[in-house]
């Protein structure tokens, strides 16, 4: 039964501050104490909170309102305390935030009755360069890239545990979560993995030479990659976070050691939003 919740969002669109209202809204009329993150604008009876560590007592879970990229943002505002996410989707896409707007109170009912799984993601970190981001915030859901910062390609060699696997000579590199499979991974023709998935995608953008494929490594590994390219810089993201920085850093990724717990709703699962996101059967030949 929910007591208090937390809401994330970032009061950008109409469409957002419609669905925050109508959260607020079903949330009050079950008697449900909501605390709001200064970002996702005003409204009456909440409390605000800019760090979770402000509030007296922790929510049961928080809301995050908004597409996937605001799903991965709630994830830095918890991944120290161990609150389930769920996310309601105004955005598009939305493989993480899978609650429709229009499901707001029946989701919540759902919830009321423990009538949700509960499913642990893998983080991965960037271990080196340290203090990259802001407040240490070198974890990511979805994944970690190295990337050409102008239009000359560039060079990647990439050790796993310390043994060479390659050399790409590509516009890139993703170093993906089985989260992130259906993100930049998947677009750039990486496989897809079940979100409970442990293990690490690398996938090479627009390699050089067309035998390179992605593959895929134990979640334990250790990655160690080292840049060449004709600029003085390339490009690291860690999910929606970026910074150029010099072709003397060497780049380290591996697991977090932790894992962001989200909710999927009963009447939710991974495959039938595959099947819909990604309009598999549409093609009346299927």
């Amino acid at each position: 039964m929910l007591n208090r919740v937390a809401i994330f969002s970032k009061d950008s669109t109409e469409k957002t501050r419609n669905g925050v209202s109508k959260l607020i809204g079903e949330l009050k009329s079950r008697n449900v104490e909501i605390c709001m993150h200064k970002s996702g604008g005003i409204y009456p009876g909440v409390i605000y909170f800019h760090d979770l560590s402000e509030l007296l007592q922790l929510p049961d879970l928080i809301f995050s309102v908004g597409g996937d990229g605001t799903f991965l943002e709630t994830t830095i505002k918890v991944k120290d305390f161990g609150i389930p996410i769920a996310g309601v989707n105004t955005g598009r896409m939305g493989f993480l935030a899978n609650i429709y707007a229009d499901e707001i109170g029946i989701s919540i009912d759902m919830i009321n009755r423990g009538e949700y799984l509960i499913i642990e993601r893998n983080l991965l970190k960037l271990n080196k360069p340290e203090g990259l981001f802001e407040e240490n915030n070198s974890y990511a859901l979805n994944e970690v890239t190295i990337q050409k910062s102008d239009l000359s390609m560039i060079t990647i060699n990439v050790y796993v545990n310390e043994v060479y696997l390659n050399t790409y000579w590509s516009d890139g590199l993703i170093i993906s979560t089985a989260t992130g499979s259906t993100a930049y991974n998947l677009s750039a023709g990486g496989p897809i993995l079940t979100p409970d998935d442990e293990s690490i995608i690398i996938s090479p953008i627009a390699p050089h030479n067309m035998t390179i494929r992605p593959i895929i490594v134990p979640g334990n590994s250790k990655l160690r990659m080292i840049v060449e390219g004709r600029s003085s810089e390339f490009l690291v993201t860690v999910d929606y976070r970026s910074r150029k920085i010099p072709y003397s850093e060497s780049i380290l990724v591996g697991s977090a050691g932790e894992k962001i717990r989200t909710i999927m709703m009963n009447n939710r699962d991974f495959y039938s939003t595959l099947r819909n996101k990604l309009m598999w059967g549409a093609d009346r030949r299927n």
